[in-house]
């Protein structure tokens, strides 16, 4: 009993102690994100990605909406209109994009896109869609959540 009690104890006391650091840990590394340098041309790759994996989900979304439950509803016309108005946040970023000298600049506007997509992963979260289209929205997701850790912003979940 008396070696039970004693490795219980050690057991509680690790995930104690491990608890009490996580935080500061993840705390460190978003604050060392922060000081991290990108070129303009390392965001401007990944936001061409976002762009052609975008444009590919949105027509595989479409696709997959017209072969489901929803196909001629309202519900349909508005997830539809949902992936058209992140394709156009994420022009206008291009649009932005292309004319600042600095990749910050365009930090409401990865802001907007992000916003954007959210709601888009809610409803691949929440819908059961063809495995192409789930793939192709996990594709659009990571390369979203690169341009929200490159602007510091709370990624995609």
């Amino acid at each position: 009993m008396q070696k039970y009690m004693t490795k219980l104890f050690v057991v509680v006391a690790t995930l104690a102690a491990l608890s009490a650091v996580a935080p500061s840990a993840q705390a460190q590394y978003r604050r060392g994100n922060r000081n991290r340098a990108y070129t303009k041309a390392q965001v401007e790759r990944v936001i061409r990605r976002v762009e052609e994996r975008s444009d590919r989900f949105v027509r595989l979304f479409d696709e997959s909406l017209d072969r489901s439950r929803l196909n001629n509803s309202e519900r349909e016309d508005r997830l539809n209109e949902r992936a058209r108005d992140l394709e156009a946040a994420i022009d206008a970023l291009r649009s932005d994009f292309d004319r600042t000298d600095r990749y910050r600049d365009t930090q409401s506007q990865v802001s907007r896109v992000l916003d954007a997509a959210q709601g888009i992963n809610n409803v691949v979260r929440r819908r059961r869609l063809d495995a192409n289209t789930e793939r192709q929205w996990s594709l659009v997701r990571t390369e979203l959540n690169t341009l929200a850790n490159y602007y510091n912003l709370r990624p995609l979940r």
